[in-house]
């Protein structure tokens, strides 16, 4: 029983792929991080199946996908293993955090949804959905710093690269008011393994409480399902009771719960 890991997503592939598949939906953020993640791992067990994977990111936080109570600990006591951060299902990241010897508090708790049959807004807000395009991306790179900031993460520089990728793939949809401002976006992941992850639902202050988060969430869903991902997924901030009922009347249904610890100091 032991991790192995690599900097080659191929090899990571090859070693983990048939985890990666069956629980495809469980691993969606080590999926979505692999191909630019600083370091890749896996957690072969007694039998020599793979009931653990992780990615490392470049900035140094480990997330932690599919992976046992079991695991997380084994890692946790491996020399060296001292990440700033850790996210994952939150028994396997409590696990480790108890593991650790590190002093460690908890910073986010996360529930990840899947969409069942998507059911339209009701109330429909007014306006309509539209593709982002080049001419918004001054727009949605601005809206982008201050969602970061909404979410308490220390936010970039410039986001016109980020926001510059997503439009040009066609994956962000603006929401527009009937006078034809936008008011809402909402953003999909690349489809991996055939799902995608609705993220970057933003409404500014003053065009809240008219739905249109739920009207920029619907579309940017069925967007992505008419292109080719079959499963649509998010995360939702357990703090936030609002986007947690929105996204269940829009037809999300709960699959497991997360959470982001931050590290202090070294193992005592």
């Amino acid at each position: 029983m032991t991790w192995h890991f690599t900097e080659d997503t191929a090899a990571f592939r090859a070693a983990a792929g048939a985890h990666l598949a069956a629980e495809a939906t469980r691993n969606t953020a080590v999926l979505t991080l692999m191909d630019g993640a600083d370091r890749l791992g896996w957690w072969a067990g007694s039998d020599g199946r793979t009931t653990g994977v992780l990615a490392v990111s470049r900035s140094g936080a480990l997330h932690l996908g599919a992976t046992t109570e079991e695991a997380a600990r084994a890692l946790a006591s491996r020399p060296g293993e001292e990440p700033v951060s850790v996210r994952g299902e939150t028994a396997a990241v409590e696990a480790y955090a108890r593991a650790s010897g590190r002093p460690w508090r908890p910073v986010v708790r996360m529930r990840l949804f899947r969409l069942g049959e998507p059911v339209p807004p009701d109330p429909a807000p007014a306006g309509r959905h539209r593709t982002a395009a080049a001419r918004d991306v001054p727009l949605v790179a601005a809206w982008t710093r201050e969602f970061a900031v909404a979410i308490g993460e220390e936010p970039a520089e410039d986001y016109t690269g980020f926001a510059a990728e997503r439009i040009s793939e066609g994956r962000l949809v603006l929401w527009e008011a009937p006078d034809g401002r936008p008011v809402s976006m909402a953003a999909v992941s690349r489809t991996i393994e055939g799902q995608a992850r609705v993220h970057l639902v933003y409404t500014p202050p003053a065009e809240r409480g008219n739905g249109y988060a739920a009207g920029a969430t619907d579309a940017v869903g069925r967007v992505a399902a008419a292109r080719d991902a079959t499963r649509i997924l998010l995360f939702t901030d357990l703090s936030n009771p609002t986007s947690n009922a929105l996204y269940q009347r829009l037809g999300y249904r709960p699959v497991t719960d997360h959470l982001g610890v931050e590290f202090s100091g070294t193992a005592g």
